[in-house]
């Protein structure tokens, strides 16, 4: 399982360097993703949620037609981000 340590800023701006698009504000991992249509940002939300269920890390997002918004941040470590956000961020690319 991932560490739900926070991490310093030195140490989000290191993951964020293998993390294409992904930035860092209020304290989340944020990108959004734009997709084909509906249906297909439908069934990535779908993808995701296997695996942040798997991890008990769940995103919080949006959905506005084909477009996915995801905030990642690690609530029982004080809403900050944490290796856990990391790690279901780059999960997160392997599904795109």
């Amino acid at each position: 399982m991932a560490d739900r340590r926070p991490l310093t800023v030195d140490e989000v701006n290191e993951a964020l360097q293998t993390l294409d698009g992904w930035s860092h504000r209020s304290d989340t991992l944020y990108k959004e993703f734009v997709l084909g249509s509906f249906r297909d940002a439908m069934a990535f939300m779908v993808r995701v949620s296997y695996e942040a269920e798997e991890r008990d890390h769940h995103p919080e997002w949006s959905n506005v037609y084909n477009r996915v918004a995801i905030s990642l941040t690690t609530h029982d470590a004080g809403d900050v981000v944490t290796g856990l956000d990391v790690d279901l961020a780059r999960e997160i690319e392997k599904l795109i």
